[in-house]
């Protein structure tokens, strides 16, 4: 199935959810909002003639000062029974940055929503463990977030002297082959 004729059939059966889809050099984007991502995306994997059956990527985007609503999570999905792909694009807004967690769907999701988590400061709703997965636990601010400061947060991460520290300690054990 082409690209254009599944987002026809995303916005037949979620015409309410879906806010526009757009095609450039045969990829196709649909941009919905964020209230039923998990039922649009059941649907998509269970329904036998897409069997969205592969998430490829999940990730953020931050357009301040760009766009009416600040944040977009995007979903990459492949299909790898009919060889047909998809990208949806669900709005975030700043006043509330979390959307319900597509794990039940693709348990792929874990680690790409912790990430968007981790770098955006998006959460999932009903993620199992959302925790930072790139940044230590005690990291302030999300880096990716087009206001983070370019160099970093005013105060030095506290955990910055103990890894300079271990990295002494641990160097006779760097193989210098």
């Amino acid at each position: 199935m082409e690209a254009l004729q599944i987002a026809e059939k995303i916005k037949e059966k979620f015409p309410e959810e879906t806010l526009d889809f757009r095609e450039f050099r045969g990829q196709v984007s649909v941009t919905l909002k964020k209230g039923r991502i998990l039922d649009i995306c059941r649907y998509l994997h269970d329904d036998p003639d897409l069997f969205l059956d592969y998430l490829v990527d999940v990730c953020g985007c931050d357009y301040l000062g760009k766009k009416d609503v600040r944040f977009e999570v995007i979903y990459h999905l492949y299909s790898i029974r009919h060889r047909h792909a998809i990208r949806l694009k669900a709005e975030v807004p700043d006043s509330d940055p979390s959307i319900d967690s597509v794990m039940p769907v693709w348990v792929g999701a874990n680690w790409h929503e912790r990430e968007c988590y981790d770098l955006f400061g998006i959460v999932f709703k009903g993620h199992p463990d959302l925790r930072r997965i790139l940044l230590p636990e005690d990291w302030e601010g999300h880096p990716l977030r087009k206001d983070y400061p370019v160099k970093g947060p005013e105060k030095e991460w506290p955990g910055f002297l103990e890894v300079l520290d271990k990295a002494k300690r641990y160097r006779e054990f760097e193989w210098h082959g």
